[in-house]
């Protein structure tokens, strides 16, 4: 009894929205939450501002950029209002005349009328190697088997490892899974495959401050651990705002010895799946719950031994900061449908969630 009991809170304990359609509604009602701000200018001064768009700079350089100007205040929301009207990928490099007074909706539209012959690829969050490679042989030159050749073999072969020595922390058998940030990138007409994962992996450099490797380590872990555990945080979380939340949670489950029991990482373990035509089931049974690979997370304990996606920056701040909670169990509300989750303390509370999600345990002898 009680282990079908735990078989059944750990099923539940995670849940994944997958898909463009939902990311999509989440995206659209976090901009449809930010319509004031969207509609106020950064500043009253009227005078012309040159603003130069500089060739391989990405969408989170150039907020940087335009926010270190007086051109806007949200770095976050210019990026994700961009993201959401599929104009993160039209901004070509140039030099542009801003205002304080224009609003990021005009200032979004303003950078995409530069003459160009480059190309840009956008890599969203929580995606495998093989999703980022189909997404850059969709919007570039560079062939999905040239990019996999190298992010998860070739790299070794490269200079990645003495241009960047934080590398050195990745475990000889491993790849670049988790290593190459997810943003949008500008690349050079003629761009080859070790041209786009260099900028990604430099990317993820800037991203993972002395400050985020510190906080790592004061959790007891190390970079690559970190890396790892922020890609399953990435693939559970649909809220922003919950990441350092369930980072909280994964955090008990390793300190008192339980399995970590992460949905994500045992559908990384079952790979593409013909039928749904995605890398990652939408509904796992207990039977999945026993495929043999040092991924699932519900038969071996601790980590998986390397990154199952790339995480944000987001992802990779909440396991730095984790928020600390006595929580051991989650499951997506079901009572809001939004994508956020209920937490409990224990099994029992577990169990009262998901019976009021009308859950019905098996029948057991």
């Amino acid at each position: 009894m009680k282990r079908w009991i735990i078989l059944i809170i750990s099923l539940c304990a995670t849940v994944v929205l997958l898909g463009c359609e939902v990311d999509a509604l989440f995206l659209g009602a976090y901009i449809e939450s930010q319509s004031d701000a969207l509609k106020k200018p950064a500043g009253a001064d009227d005078a012309p501002v040159s603003f130069t768009v500089e060739s391989g700079e990405t969408v989170t350089q150039i907020a940087g950029s335009l926010k270190a100007l007086g051109l806007i205040k949200d770095t976050e929301l210019f990026r994700r209002y961009l993201q959401y009207k599929g104009l993160d990928a039209g901004i070509q490099a140039g030099t542009y005349t801003l205002r304080q007074t224009m609003t990021i909706p005009e200032i979004a539209l303003t950078l995409q009328h530069a003459e160009t012959n480059e190309q840009q690829v956008t890599i969203p969050e929580g995606k495998r190697a093989e999703e980022v490679a189909a997404i850059v042989a969709e919007q570039t030159d560079i062939s999905a088997e040239e990019f996999l050749q190298i992010a998860q073999v070739g790299w070794r072969g490269t200079d990645l490892l003495q241009k960047y020595p934080l590398l050195a922390q990745i475990p000889l058998t491993a790849t670049l899974e988790g290593y190459l940030f997810p943003d949008t990138y500008r690349l050079p007409d003629q761009a080859t495959a070790y041209d786009l994962i260099d900028r990604m992996v430099a990317n993820f450099i800037a991203q993972v401050t002395p400050e985020v490797q510190q906080g790592i380590t004061a959790q007891g872990l190390t970079l690559h651990e970190g890396i790892t555990l922020a890609s399953i945080v990435e693939r559970e979380a649909v809220i922003a705002t919950e990441r350092p939340l369930i980072a909280g949670v994964y955090y008990n489950r390793l300190r008192d010895g339980w399995p970590l029991s992460a949905d994500p990482t045992v559908q990384y373990a079952l790979g593409y799946r013909p039928d749904e035509e995605s890398w990652w089931k939408g509904q796992l049974f207990f039977s999945d719950l026993e495929v043999v690979s040092p991924y699932n997370t519900y038969r071996n304990q601790g980590l998986p031994p390397a990154p199952i996606a790339s995480p944000g920056s987001g992802a990779i701040k909440a396991v730095a900061t984790p928020e600390e909670t006595d929580y051991y169990f989650f499951m997506v509300d079901c009572t809001l449908n939004n994508g956020t989750h209920v937490f409990a303390h224990n099994e029992a509370e577990h169990l009262e969630n998901y019976t009021r999600c009308g859950g019905v345990l098996p029948s057991q002898d």
